[in-house]
């Protein structure tokens, strides 16, 4: 029978989890969400290239833009997220086994519980990271005689003449404006959009892991699986779970990241919500653009997941605890 859940050590574990991860992967999350807000003017052609033009652009840490907000919100958001699926799975086992309607059951309200950290947080970054792509298309549509877009939260800063420095904003002033101008509301702006992908993809990685990483120990399979595989198994079966699920809720990521973004390009569509959204790509941008940014997804929830069942295996959380005990 699996042991009892420690809360406070999945805590410690999640969040030292997210801030491993988000640091090693933050660079190709930025490059997603510029790829999946790209309408009008094609600034990036690939992820590769969009990093290299960031680089160029905007130095070596703009591909870290937004990654405070990751830093500080991520701690909560991961811990939730994780420690929740374990007591839920803790609460629907029955005699130490779990069925696999109880496995995508406790997904779903671990999905359900992260959204309150996650959107917010998502808010924020996407404002930061899109910055740099809104001041690169500038650049490239500089030539053409039209009018700029117009003024927002992010860019109500004017860059300096002669550079290609994207203005700069921070979160706090962003969370201040919004706060002042839209409420508590301007925050959990796609809130709706944010739960319709983070619980999908909960449903499907959790019971996905749970199963590749019991592959071999049959008898354990409905059990807590972190609590015997090999580290390998688990690091590989949280990469393998994470970018299968990572894939698989890419186009209502976009959707997400759409409806999210204050700041529009020239000739780049504002959305009324979920179904404005979709019939608006579907007709202007055809089905593949619900799959811009899959890649990057991939490579960024892979590693995240990976290293967050590696700490688990790890037992970081329970260590801590201990010495402090």
């Amino acid at each position: 029978m699996a042991e009892k859940v420690s809360l406070p050590a999945k805590l410690i574990n999640g969040g030292v989890a997210g801030l491993v991860g988000v640091t090693c992967v933050f660079p190709i999350d930025l490059a997603k969400t510029r790829l999946q807000n790209q309408q009008g003017a094609r600034v990036y052609s690939g992820m590769l290239d969009c990093l290299a033009k960031t680089i160029k652009m905007e130095g070596y840490f703009g591909m870290y833009r937004g990654a405070a907000v990751n830093l500080t919100l991520v701690t909560p958001e991961k811990a939730i997220k994780l420690a929740a699926n374990d007591v839920f799975r803790q609460k629907l086992s029955k005699d130490g086994k779990l069925p696999l309607w109880g496995e995508i059951l406790a997904g779903c309200g671990a999905g359900t519980c992260q959204v309150v950290v996650t959107t917010p947080m998502e808010m924020l970054k996407i404002q930061l990271q899109d910055a740099g792509r809104l001041a690169a298309q500038r650049t490239v549509t500089a030539s053409a005689p039209a009018a700029g877009p117009t003024p927002s939260l992010v860019a109500s800063q004017t860059a300096q003449p002669g550079t290609n420095a994207p203005p700069r904003a921070s979160a706090t002033r962003i969370t201040l404006e919004l706060l002042k101008t839209r409420g508590l509301r301007g925050l959990y702006k796609g809130a709706g959009a944010t739960l319709m992908r983070d619980v999908p993809f909960s449903m499907i990685y959790f019971p996905l892991f749970a199963n590749l990483n019991a592959v071999g120990r049959a008898e354990d399979r409905h059990s807590n699986p972190q609590e015997r595989a090999p580290f390998l198994q688990s690091f590989v079966s949280g990469c393998s779970a994470g970018s299968v699920a990572a894939v698989a809720v890419t186009p209502l990521d976009v959707i997400k990241t759409r409806l999210q973004t204050l700041q529009k390009g020239e000739g780049e569509d504002s959305y009324k919500g979920i179904i404005d959204c979709t019939q608006r790509i579907l007709k202007r941008e055809g089905p593949s653009a619900f799959l811009k940014g899959a890649t990057c997804r991939a490579l960024v929830i892979a590693p995240l997941f990976g290293i967050a069942q590696g700490v688990y295996f790890l037992g970081i959380g329970e260590h801590l605890l201990g010495m402090l005990g």
